[in-house]
């Protein structure tokens, strides 16, 4: 019985742990026609908040692994919160700016399994090729944080 109220206590503070745990990352729009950050790695259950910072901007999902969960896009120039329950990979983009490669991506429990479907969204060829740039870094960045992972362990 004792290892029983002792799993379950541990339990709870994984499960309280993780919810208090929860990060906002704050993204703003920029003046050069980009998002402050571009690949943002985040965890299930985080919040990504965009930031009307300059004007003319706003945020589009174009992939993701549930495009029915996604919000519609923005207003241009209105702040956007968007909490992500679902892993996977999502492409992002200003409405008016998108084709001229202002794109972002957020990679959610660094879970890569629609990264084909993220590859095959038609975009102009300047986008497409700011894609590829963003992909690279997000799977660049991944490996790097999983080689610290097993790092430490």
């Amino acid at each position: 019985m004792y290892k029983l109220v002792t799993f379950f206590y541990v339990m709870s503070f994984f499960l309280i742990s993780k919810i208090a745990l929860a990060e906002t990352i704050q993204i703003n729009f920029t003046g050069d026609d980009s998002y402050s950050i571009e690949v943002a790695h985040i965890d299930v259950g985080d919040t990504i908040e965009w930031y009307p910072e300059h004007e003319g901007h706003n945020v589009e999902f174009f992939a993701g692994p549930d495009m029915e969960s996604l919000p519609k896009k923005s207003e241009i120039d209105d702040f956007h919160s968007i909490i992500f329950k679902i892993p996977g990979v999502y492409l992002y983009g200003c409405t008016p700016h998108a084709n001229m490669g202002m794109l972002g991506l957020v990679i959610v429990g660094n879970d890569f399994h629609n990264i084909d479907k993220v590859k095959e969204t038609k975009l102009s060829r300047v986008a497409s090729s700011v894609l590829k740039r963003l992909i690279r870094t997000a799977q660049s960045d991944s490996k790097k944080t999983s080689f610290i992972i097993a790092d430490f362990s």
